[in-house]
């Protein structure tokens, strides 16, 4: 077995081995399952949720905000990162504001964004974009910045200017350290959109659990956060498949 099937086969044994420990558990009632139902109750819950078509519409709202904060978020950190990395009086003007911005919790400024933005999908989707921004835009600034000058010398004297330095010497260099930031990203705006949809949303994921907490509904409060944490699953797996595929020195045997 090479050591690539090897970890995909550890990374599906680890959440089987939690579940069968918690239904071992749950049955030998050595938990209370009031509040820690077994898995197969919450997988007989999960399956009427997604008969009914509750589960899937909720999950298709919250991946459509996902995606929309990220790329709202994403592509302006990317390419305000690239030119703080390469050109210092840039670097010099946005630095303080992202060190002085960056620590506010992002949940607390909720109450703002919805305040601004109303309690539309506007709010949702900013939510995530700033979520997202952060990790993107710091981790891409620093990555540009650790290439070694001589690369940039080289591109010049190639005649390498302007955009031409961004496609071929920067973006390229500092990949494996943006990749690190859009994972960061992702995961932050999966769990700022949750916050957000169980304040101020009539859909999604969030506002199921929320409902489901307000009615004790322990079950569906599960399957909600099950359902959260295998997107968040398959959005690592997507990623760092990507991530083989764009920077093949990373892979490992």
């Amino acid at each position: 077995m090479n050591a690539d099937a090897r970890d995909r086969l550890l990374s599906i044994a680890s959440p089987v081995a939690l579940f069968a420990l918690w239904e071992i558990a749950a049955r030998a009632h050595a938990i209370d399952t009031r509040f820690f139902p077994a898995p197969s109750s919450i997988a007989g819950t999960f399956a009427k949720l997604l008969a009914d078509g509750s589960l899937l519409s909720n999950t298709l709202v919250t991946l459509e905000r996902l995606a929309l904060g990220i790329l709202a978020g994403g592509i302006p950190a990317l390419l305000l990162g690239l030119a703080m990395g390469l050109y210092r009086p840039v670097y010099a003007l946005v630095d303080p504001l992202i060190a002085a911005t960056y620590p506010i919790p992002k949940s607390a400024i909720l109450p703002l964004i919805l305040l601004v933005f109303g309690l539309g999908e506007a709010s949702k989707i900013v939510m995530v974009a700033i979520g997202m921004f952060f990790p993107v835009v710091i981790n891409t600034a620093a990555g540009v910045r650790q290439i070694q000058p001589i690369y940039f010398d080289v591109g010049r004297n190639f005649g390498a200017r302007g955009w031409a330095v961004f496609r071929t010497i920067a973006f390229p260099g500092a990949l494996p350290v943006i990749m690190t930031g859009v994972k960061l990203g992702v995961g932050l705006g999966l769990i700022l959109i949750a916050i957000a949809e169980m304040v101020g949303a009539q859909s999604g994921l969030g506002f199921l659990i929320w409902n489901a907490w307000q009615v004790v509904q322990v079950n569906v409060m599960y399957v909600g956060l099950i359902t959260i944490a295998v997107i968040g699953f398959v959005l690592t797996v997507a990623l760092n498949e990507l991530e083989r595929l764009l920077i093949p020195s990373r892979n490992r045997n």
